[in-house]
């Protein structure tokens, strides 16, 4: 009688019944499986965004996702796999500044305002520069005492008038990105 165990990624011996003999025989590996990892699980302001609000708001699916905290600062960097743009970044920090400071001394000038948006937003959109297409931002003062910025980055390539349509999707995202604290 002889017996087969086949288990994937394994060489299985064989052993015939009476014979002292072993075949030895390779099982190809089982094909890689692909597994979707949240964006939170990258800890620190990546708990603040999940990759399926993004794709529902923005039309565009990232799947890999770091964070990174220096003091009171806390950022997160999400791309796809396969490319290093777009890219979109968070950063929110620990502030105690007030809507009038906010509005003279962090919104850039010729920003938007923006409404609804915490204590008090901003859109902005920029040309191209460097190695990097236009850029998509929104920030805001959070009722929570934070400063957050969306930065969208696109491709060298794209025109300012991609930039200037995700900006109003970013402030869409953002409002669902204001609400729970690190």
């Amino acid at each position: 009688m002889h017996g087969r165990i086949a288990l994937a990624g394994v060489a299985v011996l064989l052993v015939t019944g009476c014979a002292e003999e072993a075949v030895q025989v390779a099982v190809p590996p089982a094909q890689p499986v692909s597994v979707d990892v949240p964006a939170a699980s990258a800890g620190g302001a990546c708990r603040l965004l999940h990759f399926a609000v993004i794709e529902e708001h923005t039309g565009a699916r990232f799947d890999v996702a770091a964070s990174s905290e220096r003091g009171d600062t806390h950022t997160c960097v999400l791309r796809a796999e396969q490319a290093l743009l777009p890219e979109l970044a968070l950063t929110v920090t620990e502030t105690s500044i007030d809507v009038a400071t906010f509005t003279a001394d962090v919104q850039p000038s010729g920003a938007r305002k923006v409404g609804k948006l915490g204590q008090v937003a901003y859109q902005r959109t920029t040309s191209a520069s460097g190695k990097h297409g236009p850029v998509a931002e929104v920030g805001w003062l959070a009722k929570e005492d934070r400063l957050a910025v969306l930065r969208w980055t696109l491709p060298k390539g794209e025109d300012r008038a991609a930039a200037d349509e995700l900006a109003g999707k970013l402030v869409a995202l953002a409002k669902t990105v204001d609400t729970p604290a690190l």
